[in-house]
């Protein structure tokens, strides 16, 4: 205690922080990286495997019905007329990028054979060894091996004649599980990318990954048995000597300095609600609001078809992930909140088949409609998708909730709302009973509604106008300009006139928001490191965690959100 009083913080994060590997998970990004680090590397969460049995590329989330795309005038949420706005030198929004490339799905070559990505022709058409300069033969295709799996960003930009099957292990802040995605499939994908993640970007080898410990930033959105299964992935699989479980929620304000506030994680597929008082989270505050960057970027498009401003370019977000990624691009450069006209011109890309993307100078036109989908998520066209069924786990078992016969010393410190009255459970996750006393957490309704029930739902009013005043805005939506201001005015607007509260303020973020919660988790783990919270491999292989062996706590000051009691059998 007095190391920590007396050294520097960074020298706390440096010395503490070098063996210890923050994972923080989502459906569309998994940021990832040493408590050391200032930021983690933020990879696409996604692989593609090669098959043998689909021809072409081959998108596998859940089963696709018939899309009906409504008109972005019609229906009572869309209160923003289209104003039609002049695209002349006045606009600054021209950018100038490099186009999306597809990814060589080809093994590297060696010794004889050469790459065409590393090889040159001469003057006569030949190929030229990169290494000697002399006269190569060109590879012969039937010799070319495929690549048996490629992740991330790469993953995303292959041709969709490739032989390969696309998968998001996570979708809607849930493993992506169905009948045609399996839990087991779900999990080896996820193994797959991070133990690629460990070796190639953070160069930390199976033989050596005994002496690490993994530091889980969960969404709330997960339930107990989907961060089981994650915690024997990382302790058995990944192999990591150690595990903590940190809730993001709580590691977003940590991350930022903060004790209290209310944390609006407004993700690429979901966007989570939860507040914050004294460094504990309020369980009963907790929301989820079925949308988030990724459905702005379908309506960003959807808006440009409305206005026949995309007729040049044939986007798929759904058969071709990489005009998913270019339609992020865009959305994250020209979009934002603003009143009246928004157009502007950008270099667009088609991408077909295996030929180099084409450019378009297109005009793109209402560019304020989209990111309003986070108030009227009518605006947001409705997901081809499906959310992941809920058949072998429910969504009242989560991360905040304790669901044992046990009676827990408490802390005489702590508040009442660390101790969320929940109805007993049952020692094993299988047999679960529904608890009809639980809310549904996730709602449809606009983020300025949400937030303003989330902060209301805490009852107190000294505390309501304490979070009133400090609103948290994370996640890579958070960036979008002009919506702290719209969160500002809507909230305000939003809390009922019996209600005495007349200020709102959402706080400016002292880091990244797409890092922040990771960045937290790095520090509640550099904190915690050597506390009781932790599981050890052994422990969790050989023994399981243990009922009464003190490793669930509902003191959250301290653990924030461990959720294993269960026996691993």
């Amino acid at each position: 205690m007095d190391y920590l009083k007396s050294a520097l913080p960074s020298q706390i994060m440096s010395e503490r922080g070098s063996n210890l590997v923050v994972i923080n998970p989502g459906s569309a990004n998994v940021r990832i990286g040493l408590a050391s680090q200032d930021t983690p590397f933020n990879i696409p969460h996604c692989i593609a495997r090669h098959t043998k049995q689909i021809p072409n590329f081959t998108v596998i989330d859940q089963i696709a019905p018939l899309l009906k795309i409504p008109f972005l005038d019609e229906g009572p949420g869309n209160s923003f007329p289209r104003k039609m706005g002049r695209v002349d030198g006045h606009n600054p929004h021209i950018r100038k990028d490099l186009p999306l490339t597809w990814t060589n799905v080809y093994e590297e070559a060696t010794n004889s054979s050469v790459s065409l990505e590393t090889s040159s022709k001469d003057e006569t058409g030949q190929f030229l060894d990169p290494k000697e300069g002399t006269h190569s033969k060109e590879p012969n295709a039937s010799e070319r091996k495929f690549k048996e799996f490629i992740c991330g960003e790469e993953a995303l930009r292959i041709s969709p004649t490739e032989p390969y099957c696309f998968c998001h292990p996570i979708r809607r802040g849930h493993l992506n599980i169905s009948q045609y995605y399996s839990m087991q499939q779900v999990l080896e994908d996820l193994h797959t990318i991070w133990d690629w993640i460990l070796i190639e970007k953070l160069h930390i080898p199976h033989n050596e990954r005994n002496m690490y410990s993994a530091v889980l930033v969960m969404p709330e959105t997960f339930d107990n048995r989907e961060i089981k299964e994650i915690l024997s992935l990382v302790l058995q699989e990944l192999r990591f000597g150690s595990a903590v479980v940190h809730q993001e929620g709580l590691a977003a304000v940590f991350g930022n300095g903060l004790s209290t506030a209310c944390v609006v994680n407004i993700g690429a597929q979901v966007t989570s609600l939860i507040c914050i008082e004294d460094g504990g989270a309020l369980p009963s505050t907790g929301k989820t609001l079925p949308f988030g960057g990724e459905d702005i970027s379908r309506a960003f498009l959807w808006t440009q078809r409305h206005y026949q401003t995309w007729s040049p370019v044939h986007s798929d977000v759904f058969a071709k992930p990489i005009d998913l990624l270019m339609l992020n691009q865009l959305k994250e450069t020209y979009c934002e909140v603003k009143e009246g006209e928004l157009d502007a011109v950008a270099v667009v890309h088609s991408f077909a088949e295996k030929v180099p993307a084409v450019s378009h100078k297109t005009r793109l036109s209402a560019l304020n409609v989209p990111p309003m989908g986070l108030f009227y998520p009518t605006l947001l066209t409705p997901d081809v998708y499906p959310p992941p069924p809920r058949t072998w786990f429910h969504d009242y078992e989560d991360m905040l909730e304790d669901t044992w016969h046990i009676d827990f010393s408490r802390r005489s410190d702590m508040p009442d709302t660390f101790y969320p009255n929940v109805n007993g459970g049952l020692p094993m996750w299988e047999s679960y009973p529904v608890f009809s006393t639980k809310p549904k957490k996730e709602e449809k309704v606009g983020l300025a509604e949400a937030i303003t029930n989330c902060i209301l739902s805490t009852g107190r009013i000294d505390i309501q106008r304490k979070l009133f005043c400090s609103i948290q805005l994370t996640g890579g939506v958070a960036l979008t300009s002009g919506l702290v201001a719209a969160v500002e005015e809507r909230v305000l607007h939003a809390i009922p006139p019996n209600e005495a509260i007349d200020t709102v303020e959402v706080l400016q973020s002292r880091t990244n928001p797409t890092f922040v919660s990771w960045k937290g988790g790095a520090i509640l783990g550099v904190l915690d490191l050597g506390r009781d919270a932790w599981i050890s491999r052994e422990d969790w292989i050989h023994n399981g965690v243990h009922v009464g062996s003190n490793k669930k706590y509902k003191d959250s000051y301290y653990l924030q959100a461990q959720a294993m009691c269960y026996m691993n059998s």
